[in-house]
């Protein structure tokens, strides 16, 4: 079963082709597009999976899905990506699975949020295996986060997992790209930093951050610039990587302080290129904030590296997307699945492709169902069994006449076998409600009402 993974990012996308031991067969890794529109963008994603493919030796055929990481507003089953601000032109809703698959020759796509996808890859490849409660924190463009509680990655309405939207700054905050003030990311966010360094470098102030981002040919400060001007102990990058921590710090602080997660995991282009003394800054940033600083959660490095984004929309598919054989070709797939009624009039009427996709059955759900189904006819035969050797017991505890009168007893003693003391007392019960006693009760209440 090969699937393409596609990380979308603001300042790059990075395709992965993965069989289904998850081993990267063949990548490819190109800028995403600073101008022009959604429909150039999927070109150039369409153009990476193709050299992709090409790299790990395969052809396009072999392919039973492609997953989409992208930031902004996901809309699995419409098949949708909505108001991501660092995309060009991207603050529409546009019908991404259904234009990239029709680029691909009809492949299905799944599409899920960025950092979600890679939290899940480091939940389930990385570096959360060993905890079972987590807090993603990736930065990159932006700063997007991902929360795991008893290994289920928390989506809330659809919309969970927005940490760099958490508000560090209550009063007269950085301006933020969702048009808020004072979020994580206007301080954290690689483009709020590109934007503060450009005022304030043209206000006066040196740096040589410009000139190492032109000598290394990048159109944005990318990750790689922000190292070097700090390795170069340049002022400017050392002040806005210093803020950038401290929104950091106190932001997942907050955030652990609601959950109290065993870990917090570091990723994203940012957090990966600045690796661990990046981390370990974050780590003592979030101390006075903490609730629980004698107990702090564990603080780690993303252990996927700058794959985990694209092995985390490979996932999607393997979830999503019923497997087949390897060998097969998503031209057969297509044949063979069942017809699925679209959710999304737009995208159907741009792709006759998501017609053919199947409907979503997770792979997880079908199993867990059948072991529901397994455990309660296995707990209904015992209980059973259980109650008919307890029968003769109650029997000649109740008495012929008891067993008789009360039938609704006995059926309730099937339900609940467990509870044999209930079924001992039931005659001391129906003692307490003979007609002797309630003949004297009704005597007593006659007499006080005669007295009064």
């Amino acid at each position: 079963m090969l699937r393409a993974g596609v990380d979308l990012g603001g300042t790059k996308i990075q395709v992965a082709i993965v069989d289904k031991l998850n081993r990267v067969l063949g990548t490819d890794r190109r800028p995403t597009p600073t101008v022009g529109t959604p429909d150039g963008v999927t070109d150039t994603i369409a153009s990476s999976v193709k050299a992709a493919v090409v790299n790990a030796g395969v052809d396009l055929e072999d392919l039973v899905g492609v997953g989409v990481g992208g930031p902004g507003q996901i809309d699995a089953k419409a098949g949708t990506l909505s108001n991501a601000g660092n995309l060009p032109g991207w603050m529409v809703t546009y019908p991404l699975a259904a234009e990239l698959s029709d680029r691909l020759g009809g492949v299905p796509v799944e599409l899920g949020n960025d950092v979600q996808v890679g939290v899940n890859a480091e939940v389930r490849l990385g570096a959360g295996r060993e905890y079972t409660s987590l807090i993603g924190v990736f930065c990159g463009t932006g700063v997007g986060g991902g929360v795991v509680i008893n290994n289920e990655l928390w989506i809330g309405r659809g919309a969970a997992g927005e940490i760099g939207h958490m508000k560090v700054m209550a009063k007269d905050g950085a301006p933020c790209g969702c048009g808020r003030f004072g979020c994580m990311e206007a301080y954290a966010g690689r483009a709020a930093m590109e934007l503060q360094a450009r005022k304030w470098h043209k206000k006066g102030k040196k740096t040589q951050l410009f000139k190492i981002m032109k000598k290394k040919g990048k159109p944005r400060l990318a990750s790689g610039v922000w190292d070097k001007a700090l390795k170069e102990n340049d002022k400017m990058a050392h002040k806005l990587i210093d803020r950038a921590v401290w929104a950091l710090g106190a932001g997942i602080a907050s955030a652990v302080n609601l959950t109290d997660v065993q870990a917090v995991i570091i990723g994203g282009g940012l957090g990966i290129r600045l690796g661990q003394p990046f981390v370990d800054d974050i780590r003592d940033a979030m101390m006075p904030s903490l609730i629980k600083p004698q107990d702090p959660p564990v603080v780690l490095l993303a252990e996927l590296g700058d794959m985990g984004g694209a092995l985390g929309a490979a996932l999607l598919v393997e979830q999503y997307i019923k497997p087949v054989a390897t060998t097969a070709g998503a031209k057969k797939v297509a044949k063979k699945a069942p017809a699925r009624r679209p959710v999304n009039q737009t995208a159907a009427k741009t792709s006759a492709a998501v017609a053919r996709q199947p409907a979503p059955v997770p792979v997880t759900a079908a199993k867990k169902a059948a072991t529901r189904k397994a455990a309660a006819k296995k707990t209904t035969t015992a209980r059973t069994t259980a109650a008919a050797k307890r029968a003769p017991a109650k029997k000649a505890a109740a008495g012929t006449t008891a067993a008789k009168k009360a039938p609704a007893r006995k059926t309730a003693a099937k339900r609940a076998p467990a509870k044999k003391t209930a079924a001992k007392k039931a005659p001391a019960k129906k003692a307490a409600a003979s007609p002797t006693t309630a003949a004297r009760i009704a005597e007593a209440a006659r007499v006080l009402t005669t007295r009064s």
